[in-house]
This record gives C-alpha cells, structure tokens and sequence, in this order.
C-alpha cells in the first residue's frame, strides 16, 4: 500500500486573500512579526523607522524609533537631520559620560600621587631613625657600625642602671640585691632592668631619652655586651 503523500510546506501566493475571515487572522499574525522585524533592524543597524498600518478593519497600529512623531516631522520637513531635542539629549548624555570617567581618572591619580609621598617621606623617616636612634629600629635592619653604637650604648645604660638601682635602694632604705644571679652570670640583670624602667618610666642619656618603648629590645641585646 503505497503511503499518503502530505502537502507539506507549500509557498503562499502573494496575493490577497479573497476570504474575510482568513485576511483578518493573516493580518493578526504577521503584524507583530513585522513589527519585530522593524525593532530588530533599529537596534542592528541603528536605524531611524516608523511604521504605519491599519487593520482590514480600519483601525490604526504603528512602531517607530526613535518614535513615530519624529521620524514623521523628518519626513513632512523632508531634512535628514535629527530633531534639535534628540540630538541634545544624546549628546548632553555622551557629555556627561566624558566628564564622570575624566573625573574618575583624576581623582585616582591624585590618590596615586599622594600615596607616592606618603611611602617616600616614611622611607626617609624610617632611614634618619636608624642613623639617629639605632636602638628604635628593628635588630635585623642594624649595620654593623649601628650595631657597635648601639652596644656602646647599652654599657652607659648599664652603668646608669646600676647607679639609679641604689639611688632608688638608699631612698627606700631597702637592702641593695645583687645584679648577678646565683651563679655569678648576668641572669637577674633582666628582672632588675625590668622593675628600674617602671619605677623611672625611663632614662636620661646624654643629650637624649631612652624612651619605655625601647626596654623589649634592651632586653634582648644586654645579653650580648
């Protein structure tokens, strides 16, 4: 049994339809279609369109863009340039596009500037406190001329320690301890130097301070001298 053939997709002939009820559901498909069509060829192409139809049955549909009303005057007025008003408004927003991202880069280069001198005044600080106060900057960061300044220092420190340390005993009338630990080392020396730096909330060298802050180090490097 040979098997039915279907019409399948057969081309409509473009004519007018003679049937009134089919024109009406023709006109109701394809209207939007063509307005579709219009809309993407406007967004694509950037085109400037407006479309105008009516219905079978009179009524009025229309698209345009960047409206009907304008594309309308342009024809009536037969220029091809844009109305003053849209033409203002698409430039006066590219404008203000200019004007926000020029700020923008302005702004950030100020603060790149700024942050410049902050970072170059603290390395030249950070360097002057190392030549002139080696003992307020970090053990690692020493040289060793730093370093042999800094323990030159740390044996004044010592004798100024030991002469405050019984200045202090004599006015409490307290028994004077020994410095050195039970096995002749400097291992009360800490403890001592400790307790000296709260009572005095730090010492006069010189010409200058030793400040409470530096006791952490101090510390550290009396174990060295």
């Amino acid at each position: 049994m040979r098997p039915k053939k279907g019409n399948g997709r057969r081309k409509i002939k473009m004519e007018k339809l003679e049937n009134e009820s089919n024109l009406y559901v023709a006109f109701a498909k394809r209207r939007p279609t063509l307005f579709q069509k219009a809309s993407e060829l406007s967004i694509l192409c950037g085109a400037e369109i407006a479309i105008i139809v009516f219905s079978p049955t009179g009524k009025l549909y229309s698209f345009g863009h960047p409206s009907v009303e304008m594309i309308g005057d342009r024809f009536l007025t037969q220029t091809s340039q844009p109305s003053s008003s849209h033409s203002q408004l698409v430039e006066a927003y590219r404008n203000t596009n200019i004007y926000e991202l020029s700020r923008q880069l302005t702004y950030v280069l100020t603060q790149l500037e700024v942050e410049k001198n902050k970072s170059e005044e603290l390395t030249n600080i950070s360097k002057q406190g190392i030549g002139n106060h080696p003992w307020e900057a970090p053990i690692e960061n020493l040289g060793l001329q730093e370093l042999e300044q800094l323990k030159l220092a740390m044996e004044w420190l010592k004798n100024e320690i030991e002469e405050q340390k019984k200045r202090i005993v004599a006015a409490n009338q307290l028994p004077i301890v020994p410095v050195s630990g039970a096995n002749g080392t400097e291992g009360g020396y800490t403890q001592l130097l400790n307790s000296v730096i709260t009572m005095t909330h730090g010492f006069n060298m010189g010409n200058g301070h030793v400040n409470r802050s530096v006791s952490g180090q101090l510390c550290g490097l009396l174990w060295l001298l």
